[in-house]
């Protein structure tokens, strides 16, 4: 079975039960909600326990609870620039605000990234009288560019300088 072919059934399952992400996040646990969706659609591996957990819902094989905890192809069949017109609009904060957050960045950290693997994320609903509004929390690590070959009173790493 391909990881695709996994992901079209446990969706057809949580469709045919009815299932919320909410419920199906809170019978999986272990991680963040963002997670454990991401988990199901195949974006994300899920620890041993989680897959089990998972297993054990969606009642899945052996081998489809070991697919699950599998690194996965990340990314794999999201076209560039993205279609869909929730997806585009995050692609769309990127290559707007991008430049922005990236001189922001650098100019409070250094020369460096935010990691997208030592990473956390909330999604929230603010109550708006205008109406409600999609709050979206991001934290990650800043990993500072390493100037390899630095020798001596040379600064090895791109944090910002003083």
């Amino acid at each position: 079975m391909k990881r695709e072919d996994l992901t079209e059934k446990l969706l057809d399952i949580k469709r045919e039960k009815g299932w919320s992400w909410k419920y199906i996040c809170e019978q999986i646990g272990g991680m963040s909600p963002v997670m454990i969706a991401g988990g199901v659609l195949g974006q994300q591996k899920m620890t041993r326990p989680m897959a089990a957990a998972a297993a054990k819902l969606f009642g899945l094989s052996k081998a489809e609870e070991a697919l699950l905890n599998e690194v996965p192809y990340r990314g794999a069949g999201t076209p560039m620039p993205p279609t869909d017109p929730l997806i585009y609009r995050f692609y769309e904060l990127v290559m707007v605000n991008g430049p922005a957050w990236k001189a922001l960045i650098e100019e409070e950290f250094g020369d460096g990234i935010m990691s997208a693997i030592d990473f956390d994320m909330t999604i929230e609903r603010q109550a708006d009288p205008k109406g409600d509004r999609v709050k979206i929390g991001m934290t990650g690590k800043f990993l500072p560019f390493k100037y390899y070959g630095a020798k001596g009173n040379e600064q090895a790493l791109g944090y910002r300088e003083e």
